[in-house]
């Protein structure tokens, strides 16, 4: 994997965020199985929104954001959406199950 510091061409930077972003995906995708996992667990569908943990996510998601030098403003855009789309289908989930 190239570093952004050894990039010298527009080939190499999109080469970089290629790998970065296929990186991203996996950990996404797993991200998303713990959502089945909580899905599987909640005991009732009131339970899946649950504001104080989405703020406490977001939150950390700045914090982290902050630690690794890239905009805290991004960071949290990014998971408010992350957050949503995991609520979302965390939600399908759970009515799948029949409850």
């Amino acid at each position: 994997m190239i570093l952004p510091q050894d990039c010298t061409t527009m080939a190499d930077v999109r080469a970089g965020v290629d790998d970065i972003d296929r990186q991203l995906a996996a950990l996404i995708g797993t991200r998303f199985r713990f959502m089945d996992a909580a899905a599987r667990i909640k005991p009732a569908r009131g339970a899946v929104r649950d504001e104080w943990r989405k703020a406490q996510v977001i939150d950390n998601a700045a914090v982290n954001a902050e630690a690794n030098d890239w905009p805290v403003d991004a960071a949290r855009q990014l998971w408010e959406h992350l957050v949503e789309a995991s609520i979302g289908y965390e939600f399908d989930r759970f009515d799948e199950r029949g409850n």
